[in-house]
């Protein structure tokens, strides 16, 4: 599957498996050339060789192929790539102990808390020798920012998107409808949608993070960027009215959702979503990666409603997904090449082709590829005035797991709000 150079052995599945407020720059150019972007770890020097063994959670089959695809572009024959792959829930709630026992040298991560959380329990390898040899020239400041901790950086940057409202533009062609601007409009267009018999919004919370990403939404829009972050550092209290409106508004749509959302999985509301079953779906740029490739010309989004005058539609949520190397691995030389690649426009731009619903953070990443929904995405993260990363990784990780399950109790009983937000504080001033 990797082709004549990198052998891979597909292990069934692995063994036990933040706030950076300012936009990203540099996010891309049509110009892939550039010196030193080879994919190898020093830039040109000698490359290492033997056995890289890498974790993956690219469970679907979409982004797994064109994993396999950046993989195959890895300049030096002498390495031969194991990839180990397991599902992403599983791989994300069990990551501390996976790397505390790892089978695999490079694993796949998150930047923001997330990351922070394991460099500082000494999970990872510093990796701040990659950065100086190849990826300053070719990242921006702002990605550095998301891969530093306590001076040193510990990630490379992969993949970034941006969560937005998607739709099918097809769909709501057929219906008469068109993109709301502030929550009045929204609520109107949900009434709409739902007399015509279309669910007006999808949502899947298996796995207690897909919701995340409607509070997310709310929150900044009412409160604001600052309060959000204030919020997620436990600066701010989960008791106060205006946390407490954000859900009372997110209740006044909850009739609008899919029912029964903590059951299901993002990919099945995503399902919803492409057959027209569903309108709207508040979800990552990835979830291109559900739809036929002939169709993603026919998936389209909006930025989430204005809900506060003042701070409009100022702030972006941008992910971003990247690669970590273990702390102690087999093989240091060929684990430190193998994340080094993953940071070229070589293999970002091999990914990319088979996997068109992310953005890429190299800088000479030829974006005259890109389709209508990545360039719209880049540009809309590239002009906010705020970026978040995402609510488990703009907070710790323990106080996450936390909010993700007061989230998922408030969608399953609104009526016991006041309870959920009241035992979540007291977890906010323990684990903060």
């Amino acid at each position: 599957m990797l082709g004549r150079r990198n052998a891979i052995k597909g292990a069934a599945a692995l063994g036990g498996m933040a706030a950076f407020g300012g936009v990203l720059a540099a996010c891309g150019s049509d110009d892939p050339a550039s010196s030193g972007d080879d994919g190898s770890a020093d830039g040109g020097g000698e490359m290492a060789s033997g056995t890289v063994r890498v974790g993956s959670n690219y469970s679907d089959a979409i982004p797994n192929a064109a994993l396999r695809a950046a993989l195959d572009v890895l300049p030096n024959e002498d390495l031969v790539v194991e990839l180990n792959e397991v599902d992403h829930n599983t791989y994300q709630e069990q990551i501390v102990a996976y790397l505390q026992d790892p089978p695999d040298d490079v694993a796949p991560w998150f930047a923001g808390f997330r990351l922070q959380a394991l460099a500082s329990q000494d999970l990872l390898l510093d990796i701040s020798d990659v950065w100086t040899n190849q990826l300053d020239d070719v990242l921006s400041g702002g990605f550095k920012q998301a891969s530093t901790y306590d001076g040193k950086q510990y990630f490379v940057p992969w993949t970034y998107y941006s969560w937005q409202v998607h739709y099918r533009p097809s769909v709501w062609e057929e219906l008469g409808a068109t993109p709301p601007a502030t929550f009045d409009e929204l609520l109107t267009l949900c009434e709409t949608l739902d007399a015509a018999g279309v669910t007006p919004f999808a949502l899947g919370n298996d796995g207690r993070w897909p919701a995340m990403g409607t509070f997310d939404q709310l929150n900044f829009r009412l409160n604001g960027y600052q309060y959000h972050v204030d919020l997620m550092a436990g600066k701010e209290s989960w008791t106060d009215d205006r946390t407490k409106e954000v859900f009372t508004k997110w209740e006044q749509l909850l009739p609008y959702h899919q029912p029964d959302p903590n059951g299901r999985e993002w990919q099945d509301a995503a399902a919803a979503l492409v057959n027209g079953e569903a309108a709207m779906y508040v979800i990552g740029g990835f979830v291109g990666s559900q739809f036929p490739q002939d169709e993603l010309d026919d998936l389209d989004f909006f930025p989430y409603p204005e809900l506060n005058p003042e701070h409009g539609q100022d702030t972006v949520e941008a992910p971003i997904d990247g690669w970590v190397v273990v702390a102690n691995p087999d093989n240091e030389a060929a684990a430190k090449e193998v994340v080094a690649h993953f940071g070229t426009a070589l293999a970002q731009d091999a990914y990319l082709a088979g996997d068109p619903s992310v953005q890429a953070p190299n800088s000479n990443v030829d974006t005259s590829k890109y389709n209508a929904m990545q360039a719209k995405s880049a540009a809309a993260v590239q002009n906010a005035t705020n970026v978040t990363q995402f609510l488990d990784r703009d907070t710790l990780p323990a106080f996450a797991t936390e909010a993700g399950q007061a989230i998922a109790d408030f969608l399953a009983n609104p009526a016991n709000i006041d309870t959920i937000l009241a035992d979540l504080q007291g977890k906010a001033e323990a684990l903060l």
